[in-house]
Order: C-alpha cells, then structure tokens, then sequence
C-alpha cells in the first residue's frame, strides 16, 4: 500500500497491529460462545477475556508473530502461539474447535465492511460536492459533445446532475456489496461444522455484526470478495468518467473548466505559465489500478474443491490496495469539484462559436412542423450545414438569407428555432428527477 495514495484510516485499517486485533476479537467471541453454551468453563473463559483486551496488540506484538511465522510457515498458528504465550493458562482456550480461515475470513470480513464504511462516507462526501456544484450552474449554458463534436445546447449543472445520479448508482453498488461482504463462518475445514455447532457460528457473528453464510467450504465463497472489488473498480471508473470529462473542459481551446490551482503550486519545471490537470488525470491511472484489481478477484473466485490457498496472496495485495486506492481517489476528486474554477463566459462564446450549427434540430422540426416532409426538411438543413463559413456566411446568416426558410417559419420561427433557452426549459424537472433542489443559477454567463 503506497503511502502516496492512500490515507491515514486505511492505512491503520490494514495494518497487522489491526489485522491481529479483528483475528482476536473472533477468537474471543468464540470462547464466548461456547461458554455461552458450557462447553467452555464460564470462569476461565472471563478470565481470559479480560486478559487478552488488555494485552497490547502492537508493533511488538507483531514482530514475534513474524518471528514464530518464520519458524513454522502458518501465519494463524504464529499468531495463536504469541498470544498463548502470553494468557497464560488461560491460553489454552483459544481457537478452540476451529480452523484457520474460521478466524481469518470472518476477521477479513469485518475488516472489509468497516473499508467500505469509510469509502462510503467519502462518497457521500462527493455526491454533496457535486450537488452543490450542480445546483449553483443549473442554468449556465454550454455546448454538449457527442463524439467530441458540438452537438446542443445543455448546462453545467445539468452535466453535474448527470454525475450526481450515477453517484447514487455507485452508492446502491457499494452498499450490495457491503453486506455481501456481512458474513461470517465457523463451520470449519469443509464446512461441515463437524467440530464447532452452528448455533457457535451465529453467536459470533452477532458479536461481530454480521450474519452467518448460509453455506461455505473451508471459506467464504469468493463471488463475495469478487463482487467487492468489481463494485470499487465500477465507483473509480465513474471517478475516471468524471475526471476525464473535466480535463477534457479544461484544454486551452476549450477553456472551460479548470481544476484548482493552490497558491505556490508549480505546473512545469519548464513552462512557468502551464496549470495542468494533474488531479484528474491521476484519477485516471489510479482507476486502471483499480480496474486490475477486479480481475484478480474475478479470478480468486475459482478455487479447487473445498478450498485451496490462490486467494490467499492476491488478496493481501488486491483488498488493502483497491480499498484505500478508491478512499484516496474519493477524497481527491471531492476537492477538485469543491474548488473547480468554472468560466460561464467561455461557455457561451463555445456555444456560439459554431455560428448557429447546434441549432439544426429545432430548425428542422420547426420546417417539419410548418408542413415540410422530415426529408426535404432535412436535406434543406443539411445542405446549408455543409456550406456553413463559404462566403463568410455562417450557419445562421445563410438560413436567414434563405427566402424559402423565411417565408415558411418568419423572422419569429426563425429567432425561436435559434434560442437555446428554448431546449433548456426542462433542465429543472432533471434536477427534481435526482433529488436535486433547482437553485438559481447564478453563474449563468451575460447574453
């Protein structure tokens, strides 16, 4: 885990100090239950208890796990070794009727659900973000793209209450697999809960917050772990989407859009003038990290038989990695969207600098409507389309020159078939078909 992308929070998440706490706290709620259901001496299991929350499960604590797995290549033995070492007598009570990935996918879990929820946050974080955004350029006009090519007239609140919609999406996505992620297991080597009763298996995972898996082999079906990932990757893909869009915005001949720029900040070792879109285009590359991730996973979900250990390594990797790559990424883009400059004057010089070409549609239905026929309408349109700037004409001069045109639609139709506010009418039904409020649209340039 790189420290360059990750957070404080993850990192702790991941780190053995935690990874050995949740492997405890399974250990203790097992002895719980069993006492619970007097197997295990009530008295001893208390002490016990006691004894370990009060242990330091710390750096040093870690390091003779280490050493002891040095020693005997099992990390879960290595770890149940130091801690006997030191309960005591009491020690003798740990892992009692269970195997290794018992202890190790119901931790694992626990960890995942807790990764999640602080991803989830971030995100909630964004889509506010992105909501306030939206509303403040509900009714700022600008040109929409198809293909890269001036297409209509939208809004940059109506793009970013594009983006808030698919954030709600990736939001539904991440809380699937947040509680596919919700199980736990004690049903032992093959599943077959020969040594642990599954009555033990639910008091722990009531314990730890999380249902039993209604069926498992030695582990946790990795379709879970699977769907996990894939759902990250698909949330840092729409990060990329959105990211890349911005940069796009951003080029000098568009110059729409820019992406904050902090006091002291440098964009080239060479150019002094150069404010590049750095952030965004780290979006990018990270998401393709991320996108990877999901394809181990996929492949982690093929094991042999009951259970074999091909999950084991790429998992250390895939689940630390892709957790904290997409908190990180989170965070990220959140302050690229709070402190974006937007420029609503260069997005009606864009709109316009066609001379009228974006306007092709309302004009030929506006011929369409007056009685024409869809083709006729159309090769009228696209003939004066194809010779829009010969002569120093644009678009819009030679439909007015048209006497046709004219005497079809008059100087009123004509105006009308040239009025993007006339297509913009319904941006404020797309706000309240998201959930958005309408705002007032205050940065909408000078016409």
């Amino acid at each position: 885990m790189l420290g360059r992308y990750s957070r404080p929070a993850l990192r702790q998440l991941w780190s053995d100090e935690s990874r050995y706490r949740r492997w405890l706290d399974v250990e203790l709620a097992a002895c719980e239950a069993w006492a619970e259901h007097g197997v295990l001496p009530a008295d001893a299991v208390r002490r016990l208890v006691e004894k370990a929350r009060s242990l330091p499960i710390d750096q040093d604590f870690a390091i003779r796990v280490a050493a002891i797995e040095a020693a005997v290549k099992h990390d879960v033995i290595a770890f149940t070794t130091a801690l006997s070492e030191r309960l005591g007598e009491e020690g003798r009570l740990i892992h009692y009727g269970l195997t290794s990935y018992d202890v190790v996918d119901t931790a694992l879990s626990a960890l995942m659900v807790e990764a999640m929820d602080i991803i989830l946050a971030g995100l909630e974080g964004l889509r506010a973000a992105v909501a306030r955004r939206a509303q403040e350029y509900r009714d700022t006009p600008m040109v929409g793209r198809t293909h890269g090519v001036h297409a209509e007239p939208i809004t940059f609140g109506l793009k970013l209450a594009v983006w808030y919609a698919e954030l709600g999406r990736h939001r539904e996505r991440l809380l699937a697999a947040r509680e596919g992620m919700r199980v736990g297991k004690l049903s032992g080597a093959v599943g077959t809960y020969a040594h642990v009763h599954p009555a033990i298996e639910a008091g722990v995972c009531r314990r730890l917050g999380l249902r039993p898996a209604p069926a498992s082999t030695q582990v946790l079906g990795r379709d879970r772990h699977a769907a996990y990932v894939t759902a990250l990757a698909i949330f840092a893909g729409g990060i990329d989407g959105f990211a890349t869009d911005l940069r796009g915005l951003a080029r000098t001949e568009v110059g729409e859009v820019e992406e904050p720029f902090a006091p002291g900040q440098k964009g080239s070792s060479a150019m002094p003038h150069k404010r590049n879109p750095i952030a965004c285009e780290q979006m990018a590359g990270l998401a393709r990290v991320v996108r990877g991730y999901a394809g181990a996973a996929l492949e982690n979900a093929l094991l042999w038989h009951e259970r074999d250990i091909s999950n084991s390594s790429a998992e250390r990797i895939v689940l630390p990695d892709a957790t904290a790559i997409v908190d990180y990424m989170v965070h990220r883009f959140t302050a690229v969207v709070e402190g974006m400059r937007v420029y609503p004057q260069r997005m009606l010089e864009n709109l316009e600098a066609t001379g009228g070409l974006i306007y092709s549609q309302p004009l030929l239905l506006a011929l369409v409507t007056s009685g024409m026929s869809r083709e006729d309408a159309y090769a009228w349109v696209q003939a004066h389309a194809g010779e829009a700037g010969v002569g120093g004409r644009s678009f819009r001069e030679r439909v007015e020159a048209d006497p046709d045109i004219a005497r079809r639609l008059g100087p009123e139709g004509l105006a009308a078939a040239f009025d993007w506010r006339r297509q913009l009418v319904h941006v404020a039904d797309v706000f309240r078909q998201v959930g958005l409020e309408g705002g007032e649209g205050s940065n909408q340039a000078t016409v």
